[in-house]
């Protein structure tokens, strides 16, 4: 999208891209901060340690993989709030009120409550996103994508996993109103590749200043 384009239609300041597992939230990311010049802000889960532990264990590993998430986010989000003294811009591939969806599929009560602990002392002064960006996918979607990018602590994701976090998702957006809401069916969305789809959006999202809206490729064609 061109500068011409973009005239008159000035983007959210803080955008927050959210969805399970291999549905496209980095890629789709990146590509607006380019588009619109933002800096971007990535969760970095090629970073945790525990990460790989994790998907080959979850049970032993979970604590440790949700709480070094968590410290991650907050620290990402403690720098956010001290750049706003100079008006910055930004797109997120999280956000960081969904963080408690994982741990409520993979901690036990004890656990849980350990971590709801953390989670209240080191949130309170997390940044309101100007958009936040779900992007919705089958779970027979996010598998083939996650068996394409070939990420090798990835590959023992299971199904039951994937359903289970597809309906944590829904169940968290759907009462969902911290920011404006733009749902995307992204099953059929090539972010990667394909400019049509991608370029159809960034035209939808910048008319939204509040509310929930829907955006389905198959009917903006």
């Amino acid at each position: 999208m061109t500068e011409l384009e973009l005239r008159g239609r000035k983007p959210p300041a803080y955008i927050a891209v959210e969805g399970p597992i291999g549905v496209g939230k980095t890629t789709l990311t990146r590509r607006l901060a380019e588009t619109f010049n933002h800096e971007i802000l990535l969760e970095d889960a090629d970073q945790n340690p525990f990460l790989e532990r994790f998907y080959r264990n979850r049970s032993e590993a979970a604590l440790a993989t949700q709480l070094f998430f968590l410290f991650q986010r907050a620290q990402k989000m403690q720098e956010l709030r001290q750049s706003e003294l100079f008006s910055p811009v930004r797109v997120a591939d999280f956000l960081i009120e969904k963080d408690p969806l994982f741990a409520r599929i993979n901690l036990d009560s004890d656990e849980f409550e350990l971590y709801e602990k953390v989670y209240q002392k080191l949130t309170i002064d997390a940044p309101r996103p100007d958009l936040v960006i779900y992007l919705q996918a089958p779970t027979d979607v996010l598998l083939t994508r996650i068996d394409q990018r070939g990420l090798g602590h990835e590959k023992s994701i299971d199904r039951r996993y994937l359903e289970q976090l597809n309906e944590v998702y829904s169940e968290f957006f759907l009462y969902y109103d911290g920011a404006p809401l733009l749902i995307v069916n992204a099953s059929m969305i090539d972010l990667a590749q394909g400019d049509s789809d991608y370029l159809q959006l960034v035209d939808y999202l910048l008319d939204i200043r509040s509310g929930r809206h829907y955006f389905n490729p198959t009917f903006f064609g």
